[in-house]
């Protein structure tokens, strides 16, 4: 099984382009994409505290592989970035770094790695000592808690005005959200199956898992009909 992993985190690259840039490199490396899953955060939490992603984790098997577009999407931090990589690595599941286009499998020296990780920790470091937001970063939003409620609806077919009044917010603020997320290209972009009822706005660290295989028996129905 091959998933794709992606996070939406304040100041992290927005959902829709982490997608188009694993969907991109699966492309070029001829791999299909069987599950996307989204993390989606309005906090930065020690991962200790992603008790989903932990689970999410757990429950690959021997052999699955993993595409993120950054080494950030599964964390932030170099120490632990290392507890996520050897528990891969200990279990056989292969990692792919598509904006690196790096494969990271059981046989991959470890030293390949310092780099990327000295890279983070310079970022952390930078981050730490930098006043201000970083440039071309992008501050939380009050809409944010919604997120998972706004995707799910457009996904049904709502338009912007009834989404809003559905939330009870303004039409044009919810507008400008869903444009500076890339929501609406996200849910165009791929088949998300969401359990909204796990949805609850103020709740951090919500795992959305979003199947592809609803394309796959599309193509299969196809190719059996013609």
């Amino acid at each position: 099984m091959t998933y794709a992993y992606l996070r939406q985190m304040p100041d992290n690259a927005n959902l829709s382009e982490q997608q188009r840039n694993i969907l991109s490199f699966s492309l070029t490396q001829g791999m299909e994409i069987d599950k996307e899953v989204i993390e989606y955060s309005t906090k930065n939490h020690p991962i200790e505290e992603r008790k989903q992603f932990e689970a999410f984790l757990q429950s690959l098997s021997e052999g699955d592989s993993l595409v993120v577009d950054t080494l950030p999407v599964l964390s932030d931090k170099a120490e632990e970035l290392i507890k996520v990589i050897n528990c891969m690595l200990r279990h056989n599941i292969e990692l792919y770094i598509a904006s690196l286009h790096l494969h990271v499998g059981k046989e991959t020296p470890i030293v390949k790695l310092f780099p990327l990780l000295n890279d983070l920790r310079e970022a952390q470091k930078a981050k730490s000592n930098q006043i201000g937001r970083p440039k071309g970063s992008r501050s939380s939003s009050k809409f944010d808690v919604y997120q998972a409620q706004v995707i799910s609806m457009l996904r049904d077919g709502m338009n912007v005005s009834a989404i809003a009044r559905e939330l009870g917010v303004s039409r044009s603020s919810l507008k400008d959200y869903i444009e500076s997320r890339g929501i609406r290209e996200l849910v165009e972009g791929s088949w998300m199956e969401i359990d909204t009822h796990k949805q609850v706005p103020g709740v951090d660290n919500t795992v959305l898992i979003c199947p592809f295989e609803q394309e796959k028996e599309a193509k299969q129905h196809t190719e059996r009909m013609s």
